[in-house]
């Protein structure tokens, strides 16, 4: 179980946000601070190897074990071509994109009617994208980023069918498109090429709930059924840590035009879906994070420590009580 670090959940204390004002992490910074935490690997936006020594880069990462995965953005080929050229002059396997349409926690209503044109046009740059990463030998990965459904995403794998495409998988994800976590997680595991471990409280409204950033294991997902699922489907794929957002994710799914552009989904598909929701939801207070909250950096950097610090201490137990052929213990 190869687990590593992300720098998306901790943008604060990482100096990612502007508000910040704290000096801004490197990614040899990222490095270091994986190796403190006892973790194996980074996922480094592609903009930080922009100008870098990447060549020194890949050294420490050789000499130190860890394993790199490249973030960037979007699905134009000839962009992600300069991002897979990055990638393998950085020792990286993986690059992981998003392709957006949708606002985040699912909601298609600014592309309303035409997010079919959408996807196909999504569908015909990332096969030519998925060409350019088998040319180079790195492997593309799309993130299930509360933007395309689990039906969207096979359908992608299926009809590219190459094996340096597939999933970039968020564990906390699935609710954002309204879908059961293990059912999802069972389904897209085949075609798993990277993960990111997230996990959320759920919180009841209105038109639908509210996802709210957690640590790790605290929250709606059962990692140790996702372990297995994966261990059998994909040994030995990359992870990495990455905490929720700082503003809580709106899923309206009771909202009557939330769901045209949405693939069909039966009433018991939405029903189990809802199931995990009602099941973990929080009672009563305040949902909102420090960051919504409108308190201090220094409070906001504290929260996104201390959740930090319990996620890992929970990937560290779960490595200890689920031995799997992913390898070894970190």
């Amino acid at each position: 179980m190869r687990v590593g670090l992300s720098v998306y959940g901790t943008t604060y204390s990482m100096g990612l946000n502007r508000s910040a004002a704290r000096p801004r992490i490197t990614a040899r910074g990222l490095m270091d601070q994986a190796l403190g935490l006892g973790l194996t690997g980074v996922e480094l936006p592609a903009t930080m190897l922009e100008g870098g020594d990447i060549q020194e880069l890949r050294k420490y990462a050789t000499e130190n074990s860890l394993f790199i995965t490249v973030d960037t953005g979007g699905y134009d080929p000839a962009a992600l071509a300069k991002v897979f050229e990055l990638a393998a002059e950085v020792g990286s396997p993986t690059v992981r994109t998003v392709v957006g349409g949708a606002k985040i926690g699912g909601d298609r209503r600014p592309l309303a009617g035409r997010w079919q044109p959408f996807l196909a046009e999504v569908g015909e740059k990332l096969t030519a994208a998925a060409r350019e990463a088998e040319r180079v030998g790195v492997t593309l990965a799309v993130e299930n980023h509360q933007d395309l459904a689990s039906e969207e995403l096979l359908w992608l794998c299926e009809s590219i069918g190459s094996p340096h495409f597939g999933i970039n998988l968020d564990t906390g994800n699935p609710l954002g498109t309204a879908e059961e976590p293990i059912d999802y997680f069972r389904r897209v595991a085949p075609y798993v090429k990277n993960v990111h471990l997230k996990d959320y409280w759920t919180y009841l409204s209105e038109e639908g709930y509210r996802l709210v950033r957690c640590p790790i294991g605290h929250g709606i997902t059962d990692f140790p059924t996702l372990l297995d699922i994966l261990d059998a489907e994909s040994p030995g794929v990359t992870m990495a840590i990455e905490l929720g957002a700082l503003e809580a994710r709106h899923i309206r799914v009771l909202a009557a035009d939330f769901w045209p552009d949405y693939p069909a989904r039966s009433s018991a598909q939405l029903a189990e879906a809802l199931r995990v929701v009602y099941a973990n939801a929080r009672g009563g207070g305040d949902w909102r994070t420090p960051f919504e909250r409108g308190e201090s950096v220094e409070e906001i950097v504290a929260y996104e420590q201390r959740q930090l610090l319990q996620s890992v201490a929970y990937v560290r137990a779960l490595q200890t009580a689920i031995p799997t052929s992913n390898g070894s213990a970190s």
